[in-house]
């Protein structure tokens, strides 16, 4: 099972990583505007939460024959009956939900980065008005 675990956070990191590379896009893209950079990075992130979370909750009622981590698993590491399938799930849920944790800190540091910068008198990006 520990195979199991440390593929997952291979797996399940690898695609946090390129969500944060977005994010991180976005993020460079308001650097015109600190506070609107941190916001919007403290916003997607927490969208990023709220689908690790979605798939922690969904990952024991998944068929595990489905996720990249069954491909990456040897035969023997395979589970094969309906008590390893539920560890699998399990272990599954549990990786998800360590990444949702950290993503969440992350997010509330973003957050109050934007409130300090406030702070210190500097303004959120608005529109010109026509």
């Amino acid at each position: 099972m520990d195979e199991i675990r440390r593929i997952a956070v291979e797996c399940i990191g690898r695609a946090v990583m390129f969500g944060s590379l977005a994010i991180g896009c976005v993020m460079v893209g308001f650097s015109f505007s600190p506070v609107s950079a941190f916001r919007s990075g403290a916003f997607l992130t927490l969208t990023m939460v709220l689908a690790l979370m979605w798939k922690a909750m969904t990952a024991a009622s998944k068929d595990p024959k489905h996720t990249e981590v069954w491909l990456y698993l040897d035969e023997k590491s395979r589970p094969a009956d309906g008590p390893a399938r539920r560890v699998f799930g399990t272990i599954m849920g549990d990786v998800y939900k360590l990444y949702a944790k950290i993503a969440l800190g992350v997010a509330v540091g973003f957050f109050l980065v934007s409130l300090v910068l406030m702070l210190f008198g500097l303004e959120a990006y608005r529109p010109p008005a026509k």
